[in-house]
């Protein structure tokens, strides 16, 4: 057994991927007790946080449950078991939705109460404002409520995925007690109800916004909706399924009626925890836990509210003086408005680095194809578009304007499946080419072609990146755009949408690295690469920016590197597998992490090759879904310029920022970084955004 296999089979050397998310997260509810964000932007973090258990536990945890129960024996590198994996989780967490909770209530509510925002319980509502809530339930609530009662005659009701939901205990005259319970529809209403108070055409004169929750409105009119009994309490509670729903491709003769029936089986799955708040009746927190057949164990007992994700309503309030203060992004002046983007592309590579750098040349590029009289074909891979596409309007206005266009459509992005289905039907009727994905594969390369006839013949103008089609998500997620019109590539690409659409089968390609055929042994052969020339020079450096890193094989290349003497930095802003530090193995190499404002999304992967320096970026993080189950591409920056500032300037101010910067220890935690003495803090985002466009000036 080589080197490399026993640094793979190590399990001392792996960090577990649950628990390294799990730390992740733990960054995102930091920011939220970070006072330096505006004190909105700190609900929307809390939110995110929120968001972000939610579907961890519908995809993560529901995995290790259904391992459990199966009796998989496998272990991850880092060799622990699904049981010892769920305790673990469990363990770490609780600290955590501790710390939720008492970010939200002692430091946030009572700031947001002094900025003039209420958000009131029901008990302590004006009388005035007691009516207003009394007249909007009787006239608009109640008459969608179902109120469940269960008992021999009444099933226990089934609950779906992620409802918020009140459990009853209501007492008849003769004081028998009975369960009932009724969901609260979230679905139909704001969780957060506005009170009459800030609108001056009432007679509540003051100028604060007054909120509730919807599920305190509902407790407090529980008569209305069992007349003649008492209503003794009820609580709220909801509970999470399992939504990692395999599609089984190969058995579908329709893969959107297939994806469509899956999302239905989705709001169905089995549940994998139960959030109920810590004041619930011991008696009811045993009937669900009975009825629903789950161990104490997937129970987590909360403060109030349940369900905190829904806290991002909030950024809907018309307060700017409480969100981060809006910028403008640039606009290359030869991707401009007017400008011919296709003579800008012929001169020379260019490249967008969202947010700092706006999204719409992108946008403009397709428009304008769609109207080039001497454009032939268009083709795009759409991964999550998001609503009231940009993107998909050019291409319906080039399919009007009789150009070929093919868009493959992946209709297995996990919970952007019905938005894709919505997209894939609209473009199918407009008479656009859809694909739904590849059998077997989830494709996940961000790539567009434009085939256009000129003079000296076909040309084709390629844009590849490391993020979605999403104008939205380009606001917030920091990608790379890059255009080019070189000819290997375009070739490359053009055999990677005949392999989509088609049944080509391409194994090498000019100058991609393509997942599953070539991506991986690329990133290790050039590991290996800078190992040899390190032992020769002695100026190995890799350094590697991504979102996971999760591949035992990457891993094990990287600790030969550091093991070799060569200098490897990596930024993982989530999960990470690597223990960096460790003597005689990661003694050379450093990890780092930042969240922030904006969400880094951007994979650089650079290679020193003894001054003869390698810069590729795109789409793939390294982790064996990404490796083996995707289709993923990464692309070489050959322009120098471009590539020098991306090595001279992106990635130094990524790496030395004091402000956001984690620095990931042997053990799997992080410790902030903090600025020298007498040394200015480095803000790596805000530093982009005050200097957008100076990069870009030297990348031409």
């Amino acid at each position: 057994m080589n080197a490399m296999q026993l640094l793979a089979d190590n399990p001392s050397l792996y960090i577990n991927r649950e628990l390294s998310w799990i730390r992740f997260n733990r960054h995102v509810l930091d920011e939220a007790r970070d006072k330096s964000h505006p004190l909105l932007e700190r609900v929307k973090f809390l939110a995110i946080f929120a968001n972000n258990l939610d579907e961890y536990f519908m995809i993560r945890i529901s995995g290790l449950q259904r391992q459990l129960a199966k009796g998989v024996l496998k272990s991850p590198p880092d060799g622990m078991t699904p049981s010892q994996q769920l305790d673990a989780i469990r363990h770490m967490l609780i600290p955590e939705l501790e710390a939720q909770y008492d970010t939200w209530h002692k430091e946030i509510l009572p700031q947001l109460d002094a900025a003039g925002i209420h958000i009131h319980m029901y008990a302590d509502l004006s009388d005035t404002q007691k009516a207003a809530m009394h007249e909007f339930f009787k006239s608009e609530v109640f008459p969608v409520l179902t109120p469940l009662a269960f008992d021999s005659s009444h099933p226990f009701p089934f609950i779906s995925n992620l409802s918020l939901n009140l459990a009853i205990i209501i007492r008849d005259p003769v004081k028998k007690e009975y369960f009932a319970r009724v969901k609260v529809p979230t679905n139909l209403f704001s969780r957060l109800v506005r009170i009459p108070g800030s609108d001056e055409n009432t007679h509540i004169t003051d100028n604060d916004i007054h909120l509730i929750y919807i599920e305190e409105i509902i407790a407090a009119h529980l008569d209305m909706l069992f007349p003649g009994l008492e209503v003794v309490d009820s609580f709220p509670f909801r509970i999470t399924r399992d939504a990692d729903l395999e599609i089984e491709v190969d058995e579908a003769s329709d893969l959107l009626t297939t994806v469509e029936e899956i999302m239905e089986q989705r709001a169905r799955g089995n549940p994998v925890r139960i959030e109920m708040e810590c004041s619930m009746h011991e008696n009811i927190c045993h009937m669900l836990e009975k009825k629903l057949g789950v161990p104490s164990d997937m129970i987590y007992h909360v403060g109030h509210p349940v369900g905190m994700a829904d806290l991002m309503q909030l950024m809907s309030l018309d307060r700017p003086d409480l969100k981060d203060v809006p910028f403008l992004p640039s606009v290359p002046e030869d991707l401009g408005e007017g400008k011919d983007i296709f003579a800008a592309i012929r001169q020379h590579d260019l490249i967008l680095y969202h947010p700092y750098d706006s999204f719409t040349p992108v946008v403009n590029l397709l428009r304008q194809a769609a109207h080039d009289p001497d454009v032939l074909a268009i083709k795009i891979t759409l991964y999550r578009v998001g609503s009231n596409s940009p993107i998909v309007n050019a291409l319906m206005e080039a399919r009007e304007n009789g150009k070929a266009v093919a868009a493959l459509i992946e209709l297995k992005a996990r919970f952007d499946e019905e938005n894709n289905i919505g997209w894939a039907r609209a473009l199918e009727h407009e008479g656009v080419h859809v694909v739904y994905g590849v059998v077997g594969l989830k494709v996940h390369a961000k790539l567009c072609m434009v085939v256009r006839r000129e003079k000296d013949g076909i040309r084709r103008y390629v844009h590849l990146g490391t993020g979605n089609y999403n104008a939205t998500t380009s606001r917030i997620y920091t990608d790379f755009g890059f255009f080019t019109a070189d000819r290997a590539i375009g070739e490359d690409v053009a055999n990677l949408f005949n392999f989509l659409t088609g049944y080509a089968r391409i194994e090498e390609y000019q100058k991609l690295l393509v997942a599953p055929v070539t991506l991986r042994n690329g990133i290790i052969d050039r590991i290996d690469r800078e190992i040899a020339c390190h032992r020769k020079k002695g100026d190995g450096h890799l350094i590697f920016k991504m979102n996971a890193l999760v591949d035992p094989l990457c891993i094990a290349a990287l600790y030969r590197a550091s093991r070799a003497g060569v200098k490897v930095e990596l930024q993982v802003r989530g999960i990470c597998c690597l223990r960096p530090g460790i003597k005689g193995v990661s003694e050379n190499i450093t990890v780092s992490a930042i969240v922030g404002r904006f969400l880094e999304h951007a994979r650089i992967y650079y290679f020193h090759n003894s001054g003869k320096e390698e810069v590729y970026l795109g789409s793939a993080d390294l982790m064996p879904r990404n490796l083996d189950r995707r289709v993923e591409v990464l692309f070489p920056v050959e322009n120098p310029v471009i590539r020098d500032a991306i090595v001279t300037q992106i990635l130094p101010a990524q790496l030395h920022d004091t402000v956001k910067l984690r620095s990931m220890q042997a053990d799997g935690t992080y410790c902030r970084v903090h600025p020298a003495p007498d040394t200015e803090p480095l803000n790596v985002q805000t530093w982009m955004m005050n200097h957008r466009g100076s990069w870009y000036d030297r990348a031409r």
